[in-house]
């Protein structure tokens, strides 16, 4: 059925609900448990690519872990709900979970508006909504950073290939009422678009010190 009034209450709450699981600012606080407020080293940015280069692996692989999460398990309970309710498209209440996650992880109310680049809750909100495109994502993403070295450039190439794929799937592929591993819905597209946009758009000083030559390289010393 398609979502009725009696709906909007329930994605109402999981919107909200999404936003603060994704606004969880897990590399402040594990900067914080290690005595430093990461925002004033490497970057200033919480994400766990400056966790990596602050802290080490071992911290930076504990907040992606969690970023990733923050993507996956809304986007999972989303989607539940959605087939157990018969909601057509099914991917509707994924959407809004999936967007509302990665603004909360981008935009945290706890931060003055002030998060990450949107890259590892996007991997899990693609592995929820859009399993058929993760390998192109990642697959671009591990070629661009192991030739290059650069993670923005590698997270640029990789958000931009999620539309590129989800296109492919809905233009091509067969067609299903949510997104498979090779179908998409007009909804999940539109979605993929505005993850890119969002996932670019806090990327932008990374595109200018990549022009000017200016951006750290993990091939170069920092």
């Amino acid at each position: 059925m398609l979502p009725t009034t009696y709906h909007l209450q329930p994605i109402t709450f999981l919107a909200l609900a999404a936003y603060l699981i994704g606004s969880f600012p897990a590399g402040y606080l594990i900067g914080r448990c290690c005595g430093i407020d990461i925002r004033q080293h490497g970057s200033g940015n919480i994400g766990a690519t400056n966790v990596v280069r602050v802290l080490g692996k071992k911290w930076g692989a504990l907040v992606f872990t969690i970023d990733f999460l923050k993507g996956l398990i809304p986007v999972v309970v989303a989607m539940s709900w959605s087939h157990a309710v018969g909601i057509v498209p099914a991917s509707a209440p994924g959407a809004v979970a999936a967007l509302m996650a990665l603004l909360g992880h981008s935009f945290p109310v706890w931060l003055e508006f002030r998060g990450g680049k949107g890259i590892s809750t996007s991997a899990g909100i693609i592995v929820g909504l859009f399993p058929g495109a993760f390998p192109f994502c990642i697959g671009s993403w591990l070629l661009i950073f192991y030739t290059t070295g650069y993670v923005s450039l590698a997270s640029l190439i990789g958000a931009a290939m999620l539309p590129v794929t989800v296109a492919f799937f809905y233009f091509l592929g067969p067609r299903y009422d949510s997104p498979s591993w090779m179908g998409a819905d007009w909804l999940s597209l539109v979605l993929a678009f505005l993850m890119a946009s969002v996932v670019i758009w806090r990327h932008r000083g990374n595109l200018k010190r990549l022009s000017e030559g200016t951006e750290p390289s993990f091939k170069k010393k920092n």
